[in-house]
């Protein structure tokens, strides 16, 4: 009975790590770029008492087995990277990507993170930043005397200023791909850090070679399904209860045993 004590234990930590991951999807509902995640659960070690296969005779053989498991784990939060809703608002420095891609923030070590957050604003420099300060790549200057900013859907960035009617284009924003962007490292902040198992990035231009459009007063929203979420706690919640019971169980045999001693 002692195993069974140790199996129920592992399946009580694997539900609330599925919690910990469904209440952070939960409590992102609302960030611009959010990408929800999911727990992925793999069965542990068995005990082999008898193999398949084995023996039984001389001429024949065990069609099953006997193994006992050990339980279970979560191996990984999966990112899944599907399109947010869109949201449309009145700021010209509000972007989004409807497709594939991300865009390149450069870090203030030097670095290249990758988001799906369009928030963007200028700094007093006139440089088009993240709502952290950080710069978008390849960096964009908007002059002072701009009175108009327009983002093609192919990345081109053109202003109208005081001084000229005429659209001037100041910069062309570029989209990022990777192989597997579910490998990328969340960093918070809605950035993520290239790693060995999301590839090299894929720079493009928006709408070319399977990269997503860049869309103009337009904000990605998350991907969270939030009836979907409490779907997924509800179910978590049943399971934890279930290994709980089984404790319970176990304790109520063991204490019976030892009554009976």
């Amino acid at each position: 009975m002692i195993p069974a004590l140790w199996i129920s234990k592992t399946g009580l930590d694997a539900q609330q790590t599925n919690i910990s991951v469904t209440s952070n999807n939960l409590a992102n509902a609302s960030t611009v770029g959010f990408k929800r995640g999911r727990a992925v659960f793999q069965d542990l070690l068995y005990q082999k008492i008898n193999q398949p296969g084995g023996r039984s005779s001389a001429n024949s053989y065990l069609p099953e087995g006997l193994m006992i498991g050990a339980g279970s784990k979560v191996v990984a939060t999966q990112r899944l990277h599907t399109q947010g809703d869109v949201e449309t608002t009145d700021n010209a420095f509000d972007l989004m990507i409807q497709g594939r891609g991300f865009f390149e923030i450069e870090l203030p070590d030097g670095t290249t993170a990758y988001t799906r957050n369009g928030q963007f604003t200028k700094n007093e420099e006139g440089t088009i930043v993240n709502s952290d300060g950080f710069p978008l790549l390849p960096q964009i200057q908007v002059p002072d005397n701009a009175i108009s900013m327009t983002v093609g859907r192919d990345g081109q960035v053109s202003v109208v200023t005081a001084n000229d009617t005429a659209a001037q284009d100041i910069g062309q924003i570029t989209v990022t791909d990777f192989i597997n962007p579910t490998g990328l490292e969340s960093i918070g902040d809605n950035l993520y850090l290239e790693t060995t198992a999301s590839g090299a990035p894929q720079q493009g231009i928006a709408g070319q070679d399977g990269m997503g459009q860049i869309r103009q007063n337009m904000l990605e929203t998350s991907n969270v399904k939030v009836t979907e979420e409490l779907v997924n706690l509800i179910q978590a919640q049943r399971v934890y209860e279930m290994n709980s019971k089984v404790l319970t169980t176990v304790d109520s045999m063991m204490g019976s045993l030892i009554q009976s001693v």
